[in-house]
């Protein structure tokens, strides 16, 4: 479970092998061995025991300001493996399979969409037409991709034309089969323009957190990555 405190006044502290939360006079007790991580909103408050108790149970601890983002972290110092990770994973940038990795993973992007878009297909007889072509122009973006052999270095602008032409197929599908109303031009940061784009920026951002921790206990380094597949600007 994801253990939040953002009650204003309440505090956190270790208790044996739980956690405490206490606010005057209610409080609550959590098993270490049943939370993952712990979000702190300013107002509130936690101890040192209480940090470490969770540093040496692999829980991460994240501090939120008043609007919901995340401004500091705690985590084990300790990584989850040795150092020989993170230099097989400068390593392998230099070589082909550096590139293989990538594309496994831009390839598992194409075929989740396309496969979203299928199913699609099977429940919108009025969109069937037009999404058998977006189908049809992500699958060749897939081929594309496929192909590409060589290293990262070399083939970094390729992959990178190839993803964003993708993604911004994608979107114009998925935006032709909503609702008049919430239909939207593209991809839209920091602000989100409509409603579809603030979901997706919101729901990107949980996903990081979770992505972020995983990669660090596993020993590897989120800084350093192999491409920076992003999404296409409007």
């Amino acid at each position: 479970m994801q253990l939040v405190i953002n009650t204003y006044g309440s505090y956190l502290r270790k208790n044996g092998n739980c956690f405490l939360v206490k606010k005057e006079d209610k409080s609550f007790e959590v098993a270490v061995n049943k939370v993952n991580s712990i979000l702190i909103t300013t107002a509130a408050s936690i101890t040192t025991d209480a940090i470490k108790l969770a540093i040496d149970n692999n829980i991460d601890i994240v501090f939120l300001d008043s609007h919901g983002e995340p401004y500091g972290r705690i985590w084990h110092p300790k990584l989850g493996s040795t150092t020989l990770i993170r230099r097989r994973q400068l390593e392998i940038y230099e070589n082909n399979e550096g590139l293989e990795l990538a594309k496994e993973w831009g390839l598992q992007k194409l075929d989740n969409q396309i496969e979203l878009l299928a199913r699609l297909k099977k429940t919108r007889k009025e969109k069937r037409l037009d999404l058998e072509r977006y189908i049809s122009d992500s699958e060749r973006s897939r081929d594309q991709m496929q192909s590409l052999r060589g290293t990262v270095e070399a083939r970094r602008q390729e992959m990178l034309g190839i993803e964003g032409m993708a993604s911004r197929i994608y979107f114009e599908a998925i935006s032709a089969i909503m609702p008049e109303k919430y239909r939207f031009a593209g991809r839209s940061r920091n602000p989100a323009k409509d409603e579809f784009n603030a979901m997706l920026n919101y729901g990107y951002g949980v996903l990081y957190s979770l992505v972020e921790k995983a990669c660090i206990i596993a020993g590897l380094d989120p800084y350093i990555g192999f491409l920076p597949i992003r999404e296409p600007d409007p």
